[in-house]
């Protein structure tokens, strides 16, 4: 399987490579999105292992938490310019591309209710896996249920015009550069050269009117509660660091604490929102054949050029901008999906191109066990972290690491989990959660390992 498929990556074709259906459900395996899939799922640690290796408010408050020595700084950057939230949005395009897959593969035989009936049940199911890694597992960065949930909104809109899917997708990255490039950015510069004029002119003792001394009391407001905001970031920094070095107790009630925070606070709804755009996305780039590897190579060339072209500038800015450390408005805030879209695009590009030569795609293979086990490598990597290294009972690793030793740490566990995938699917058809949860959806338990050929009997037969 791993050959055809090493050789079917490098050209385009007229049809995605289906390889030949081992999956004991019938889903057929398409390499080049396996391979995509392993790098995502694998990539999603390192944007993981912070909030699971060290406090998980530091990443809303002041991230230099968690170290700040030379080292750590180069890991930062490293991570924020070139990953921070392509892991998370290569799985979203995935999810997209997915969706087509499975509707059309059922439809051809099922009809297109129980298609929807079908597709529906497969992420209720997820969303009770995520619920599950949320509350007894309890990690609160799951991306589980919130993929579920948005991927029944995104089904809905299966059937449009690739060019459809991707006007309404990038709805969400056009509405945060226009609301927040106003709202956060332009409008508190503003307010800040405003209230600068007004104190000049206090300054040197010329008259000022009703409203600019309306304007200084709103500033000393904003201030006021800018301070407070920090002040309480700061104690939730130390209450979860005194929590997680605790007892199982302190540390699973804050881990609680941290989901049931979030929750209230309407993060769900931010990461839907940026879920469904995405998913829409990937289901116009599938049904384009770009996901698959099947346009030119110049078309791929050109593809990753312009994305990075787009991201990495966008990304140094913003990386610029935090690492100010104050309080002034900042480009990212309007700019962040577009550049977080931009630089998957072009790592979406920059994977298809390699897998255009003999060395990219060896290089590559590896990664199509990860995208074949993708599901219970997430798992696996929550356990690894939040189970063995970080608690107060394990290893009691939590707040010893620095940024570039939890970025070390992600590679190792990372390089472990890509051999464990790769000897596991040379022996099993299909991955414990992977397993668990493809039986429930098919209502029995689905076998599991590879199937024994029969003894060579010394007779040969035509096909």
């Amino acid at each position: 399987m791993y050959d055809q498929a090493t050789r079917d990556l490098g050209a385009p074709a007229a049809e995605p490579t289906i390889l030949q259906a081992t999956e004991p459900d019938g889903a057929p395996r398409i390499a080049v999105l396996d391979i995509l899939r392993g790098i995502a799922i694998l990539g999603i640690l390192f944007m993981n292992i912070n909030d699971m290796g060290g406090s998980l408010w530091a990443m809303f408050g002041d991230f230099r938490n968690l170290g700040w020595t030379q080292a750590d700084q180069v890991a930062w950057w490293l991570r924020e310019v070139i990953a921070n939230g392509t892991a998370r949005c290569m799985l979203e395009l995935l999810f997209g591309a997915g969706m087509v897959i499975l509707t059309d593969r059922a439809a051809l035989s099922l009809g297109k209710r129980v298609v929807m009936k079908r597709y529906y049940l497969r992420n209720v199911l997820l969303l009770g896996f995520g619920v599950v890694h949320l509350f007894i597992l309890l990690w609160p960065g799951d991306i589980l249920h919130s993929y579920a949930i948005a991927a029944l909104a995104a089904f809905l809109f299966r059937r449009m015009r690739p060019r459809w899917l991707i006007t309404i997708g990038l709805v969400a990255a056009v509405a945060q550069f226009g609301g927040a490039g106003y709202f956060a950015y332009y409008q508190p510069l503003q307010e800040r050269s405003q209230v600068a004029a007004v104190n000049e002119a206090l300054a040197a003792g010329r008259p000022v009117t009703a409203d600019d001394r309306k304007l200084l009391a709103k500033a000393a407001t904003d201030d006021a509660k800018r301070a407070k905001s920090k002040a309480e970031s700061h104690a939730k920094i130390v209450a979860e660091d005194k929590a997680r070095t605790g007892s199982f107790a302190t540390w699973a009630a804050m881990q609680w604490s941290v989901t049931v925070t979030l929750q209230s606070q309407g993060f769900e709804l931010i990461v839907f929102w940026e879920a469904v755009s995405v998913m829409l996305i990937g289901a116009a780039l599938y049904k384009l054949g770009i996901l698959q590897g099947l346009r030119s190579r110049s078309f791929y060339l050109r593809m990753t050029l312009i994305a990075y072209a787009v991201a990495i500038p966008l990304r140094i800015v913003g990386a610029i901008e935090q690492t100010r450390f104050d309080d002034a408005p900042k480009t990212m805030w309007a700019t962040v999906e577009v550049a977080r879209e931009a630089m998957t695009l072009g790592h979406v590009g920059a994977v298809c191109l390699l897998l255009g030569t003999g060395f990219g795609a060896r290089l590559l293979r590896p990664f199509i066990a990860a995208g074949r086990t993708a599901l219970s490598i997430y798992i696996l990597q929550t356990i690894v972290c939040l189970w063995i290294l970080f608690p107060p009972f394990g290893l009691a690793l939590y707040g010893t690491l620095g940024w570039a030793g939890l970025m070390a740490t992600a590679l190792a566990i990372n390089i472990a989990l890509l051999l464990l995938a790769n000897a596991y699917v040379r022996r099993f058809d299909i991955a414990p959660v992977e397993w668990a949860w493809r039986s429930l959806v098919e209502g029995r338990a689905l076998p599991w390992r590879k199937a024994t050929p029969p003894p060579f009997s010394g007779e040969l037969r035509p096909a």
